[in-house]
């Protein structure tokens, strides 16, 4: 059965690097595999793309040696590529032009032998980039590896244009796509509304007086939902979508709240007299957040309806943002304080249950953590020597990828 994908919205397609692995373990044992294009249409380049992307999907899914090398071949040849006969498997695909649509037909092959087909059709060629991650989200499951779901998702950015100006685009993990969906004025921190990502919330500081606003993809709505001085930050939402906890300064002083979005009501969840914001939801009606209690920056937790918290890092100073899932939390920290050049902050894994820390990342400036659903993997963004990227952390394989944007520096992310 062919699987049909949709046109959700007109997209500007640029082309972004292939990923550079920052951090990686020995991948001498991994099986190698190939692509090979035998597309006949498309001959824009489009089908070169589609295999640049392939070949770098394939590569953060961590459990092959790729070959880079760009082949081509017939898609009903029995046979692969002569420099391809050492190579363990074989990724064929053809993009075939039928009306406007895209028909798009896989092979995995394994010693001349077809393993695995897969066909699609894609409404909007422009769109090319996800269906790139499905495929190879089907090869990855189909070798019964860690699913990957993740790649597959929509990520939400927003990024500084000029002075007081930024732009938030809906992009792939890669941004080999980006749609810009919101233009004009100062428009920072959006966060997906829940798992369907028809919404989105984003601060909206045009004016001076933070405004929270729920912004829709597909009907182009842009509701106020709160305005309040100071500060007024949506940090993350609840898995049913029914909750936000915001981080506001009313009384300008910055606290941890909790907005109910079928009420409609404000909730205080912190009331300390320093800074307490950054807030994530944890299990068990726990959240965890950043408060300067002892004088700097740290990562704390605290069940909402208790005024109890509990310090959740020892190591590092500085530590300004976190990530939470399970019994696990990813925070960033300053690892180095030099007045005279850039200073270093690293991301780091912690258990709640045990004294386990692990350091995630070299160099740079590393920041906005946020775990995939299932805890696997990691998405946060990397600024280093006057770059800005979107960074991937596999934890369980230990490599990390980065996919720098053109143009502009990453302000926030989700996904």
């Amino acid at each position: 059965m062919r699987i049909i994908f949709g046109v959700f919205f007109s997209a500007l397609l640029l082309w972004g690097s292939d990923a550079t692995i920052e951090v990686t373990k020995s991948v001498d044992a991994l099986p190698s595999i190939a692509v090979e294009d035998a597309s006949s249409d498309y001959n824009d380049g489009l089908s070169q793309r589609f295999y640049r992307v392939l070949v770098s999907d394939l590569n953060v899914l961590s459990i092959f040696n790729v070959d880079r090398d760009y082949v081509n071949a017939a898609f009903s040849d029995e046979n692969v590529a002569d420099s391809h006969k050492e190579i363990n498997y074989v990724v064929r695909y053809q993009l075939v032009d039928n009306n406007g649509e895209m028909v798009v037909d896989v092979k995995l092959i394994n010693n001349n032998k077809v393993m695995h087909t897969l066909n699609y059709r894609l409404k909007n060629p422009k769109q090319y980039v996800f269906l790139v991650h499905t495929i190879a989200a089907a090869i990855n499951d189909f070798m019964g590896a860690d699913p990957v779901d993740w790649m597959k998702e929509k990520v939400i950015i927003s990024r500084t244009t000029g002075p007081r100006r930024s732009e938030i685009m809906i992009t792939d993990y890669t941004l080999s796509y980006q749609f810009s969906i919101k233009r004009n004025g100062l428009n920072v921190f959006p966060k997906w509304a829940d798992n369907t990502k028809k919404y989105f919330y984003y601060t909206d500081l045009t004016t001076g007086t933070p405004e929270l606003r729920k912004h829709g993809v597909y009907d182009n709505s842009d509701e106020l939902v709160l305005r309040s001085d100071g500060m007024l930050i949506c940090s993350d939402v609840s898995d049913d979508g029914n909750r936000l906890l915001l981080s506001m300064a009313p009384e300008g002083q910055p606290d941890v709240y909790e907005y109910d979005v079928v009420s409609k009501k404000v909730k205080r969840v912190t009331n300390y007299s320093g800074i307490d914001v950054n807030a994530q939801y944890m299990d068990n009606g726990k959240i965890a957040f950043i408060s300067n209690r002892f004088g700097y920056p740290n990562v704390f937790s605290k069940k909402i309806d208790s005024q109890a918290t509990e310090q959740m890092v020892y190591v590092g100073k500085s530590n300004s943002a976190c990530t939470a899932h399970g019994n696990y939390i990813i925070y960033k920290a300053r690892e180095s304080s030099n007045a005279f050049s850039k200073n270093t902050f690293n991301l780091h894994l912690i258990s709640t249950k045990t004294d386990f820390i692990r350091r995630l990342t070299v160099t740079g400036i590393n920041e906005h953590p946020l775990f995939s659903r299932d805890g696997g993997t990691v998405l946060f963004v990397k600024k280093y020597k006057n770059q800005s990227s979107v960074g991937v952390i596999r934890l369980n394989q230990n490599k990390n990828y980065l996919f720098p944007l053109k143009g502009g520096a990453i302000q926030s992310i989700d996904w």
